[in-house]
């Protein structure tokens, strides 16, 4: 490039490239200095692009002693800033500038980036490396921004950045890499896809009071991503559209406090296979309307819940299908529209509250070492009678186990009882019948002592009926005393003699009586003394 060819605004910037001092071409007035007025600047504050190339790889040497840098604020930059995969070896800084044409940087090897409150219709950096920081703070891009692929050793600053490509991807990062810090905070806002799937963060992912629309599909696509430390949708963090981190890996902890997501009818937050290695907060405020699914999610900690608005009134609102996690905390704000999937989840601490109890659960398989609060059988058994699938004898199991484990024996047999009279709802007429019988006599063994009842019942019918017709005697040469209470009792007794049932013999129908005693007696008394003998073995 011939230096003669320069207007005074390049031979400025071209004289201050080899100290890399600052060139400054802005007013002071701010309301004039806005790059979106850009194209009422005048000739003073335009620079070609093609200056800036030439510098960037190597036009004019460095002074000894001092770092070279292209280091500009307040210009409009004309014609097309094309460093496709260009070597460039010195830092640029550019502040509050305006560009005609999307910058294209891809493949490109560069120092250090800082495009800082500028105005871009766009920016192409796919497979660019850029060995340092990356920092487009305050930055307007529309048209897309492109950075799939690349890799940033430094921070990827994009902190009040807006991204604006409706319809399209506002940020198309697949299998980004950066070593350091993402951010994407304080007033981050983009209209359009935001697409992170596969990327790498060596440090912390930032989304704290990021604006994402895109309400006819993804707002977030970041499934496979994997963040060495912390991830923060927090604090005003909205999204218009679904929010995707299937299969993604979180090495810190994952914060959604107080977040707003919005798919109706659809799924507001795909989680699904998440690895979070301590806790995951979807709490104090957080609402999504359309279905949250933590299918397959591990959480090596918590995850909690607690003052969630959840609402997908025609489907599954909160799916933990199949989650391994140390605790859960499922006490949100209010009632949960729509159905909680809690089938073959394992968890060690499930922590819920009564009153915000959804209307339909799921909850065949699901593993549990404690309940929080336990509450009473009664109580447990209209949670269990929640789920949609009907009868499924492993969550009695299950919430009986729980109950022996507490030393709450009783809550737990009237946990198995319960579960006998559900499932006889399911069986055909005579298994009714022979159940109900069951249930009549001895609560399905789950009551042994209802037995004793009966014992006495039949014992008092029977001194009654021997009472009022005495049996014959078998030795018509003997004379032995006959006792009606007695001899009723000896033929209860499935062992041992009174000598009363061996001296007399009912004949008729009182021998049919006599029959019904000893087989009533034979099976009630066993019964009493198994449940006598469980009893014991408690104690």
């Amino acid at each position: 490039m011939n230096i003669e060819d320069l207007t005074p605004s390049e031979r400025l910037l071209w004289e201050a490239f080899p100290s890399g001092e600052s060139v400054d071409l802005s007013t002071g007035d701010p309301a004039r200095d806005d790059p979106g007025f850009a194209t009422h600047w005048g000739h003073d504050r335009i620079v070609r692009a093609e200056v800036l190339v030439a510098l960037l790889v190597g036009a004019v040497e460095p002074e000894p002693g001092r770092v070279a840098a292209v280091r500009l604020s307040g210009a409009r930059i004309t014609g097309s800033l094309n460093l496709g995969h260009a070597e460039v070896r010195v830092p640029l800084a550019l502040t509050a500038c305006s560009f005609d044409e999307a910058p294209h940087l891809y493949w490109a090897s560069m120092n250090s980036v800082h495009l800082m409150g500028c105005r871009l219709p766009g920016l192409v950096a796919s497979g660019t490396r850029v060995d340092g920081h990356l920092w487009l703070e305050g930055s307007r891009i529309s048209g897309g921004l492109w950075l799939d692929g690349a890799n940033i050793t430094g921070i990827l600053n994009m902190s009040g950045v807006q991204l604006s490509n409706p319809g399209g991807d506002a940020l198309l990062a697949d299998r980004l890499t950066v070593e350091a810090n993402v951010y994407c905070d304080q007033g981050f806002a983009a209209n359009g896809e935001v697409r992170l799937p596969g990327a790498r963060v060596g440090g912390q992912l930032i989304f704290r009071r990021a604006r994402l629309h895109n309400p006819s599909g993804a707002a977030l696509y970041a499934s496979r991503l994997d963040v060495a430390a912390n991830v923060f949708c927090d604090g005003g963090f909205v999204a218009e559209g679904e929010v995707r981190l299937r299969g993604a890996r979180v090495g810190g902890y994952l914060s959604f406090v107080g977040a707003q997501l919005s798919a109706p009818e659809r799924t507001a937050l795909n989680a699904d296979d998440l690895t979070v290695e301590t806790d995951v907060y979807c709490s104090d405020g957080f609402t999504a309307h359309g279905s949250v699914s933590f299918s397959g999610a591990h959480v090596t900690g918590q995850l909690s819940l607690r003052g969630a608005h959840l609402r997908h009134e025609q489907g599954t609102a909160l799916s933990l299908q199949r989650v391994q996690a140390e605790e859960v905390l499922l006490r949100p704000a209010d009632k949960i529209a729509g159905t909680t999937d809690l089938s073959y989840a394992r968890i060690n601490l499930l922590r819920d509250e009564a009153a915000t109890w959804p209307d339909r659960l799921q909850l065949d398989g699901l593993q549990y070492e404690t309940l929080e609060p336990p509450l009473t059988a009664r109580e447990r058994l209209a949670w269990l009678r929640r789920d949609t699938d009907g009868y499924a004898p492993q969550p009695y199991e299950r919430l009986a186990a729980t109950y022996r484990a507490l030393g709450l024996d009783a809550d737990g047999r009237s946990v198995l009882l319960a579960k006998a009279r559900d499932r006889r709802r399911t069986q055909g007429i005579p298994l009714k019948v022979v159940g109900f019988l069951q249930d009549v006599l001895v609560g399905y063994g789950y009551r042994p002592f209802r037995a004793a009842s009966w014992l006495v019942g039949l014992l008092a019918f029977g001194t009654i009926v021997f009472s009022i017709h005495r049996p014959d005697v078998l030795d018509t040469g003997h004379k032995p005393h006959f006792n009606a209470f007695f001899y009723t009792l000896d033929l209860l007794l499935p062992i041992g003699s009174l000598g009363q049932e061996v001296e007399f013999a009912p004949s008729g129908i009182y021998q049919w009586v006599a029959n019904l005693i000893v087989a009533a007696g034979l099976v009630l008394g066993l019964t009493v003394a198994a449940g006598a003998t469980r009893a014991l073995s408690r104690e």
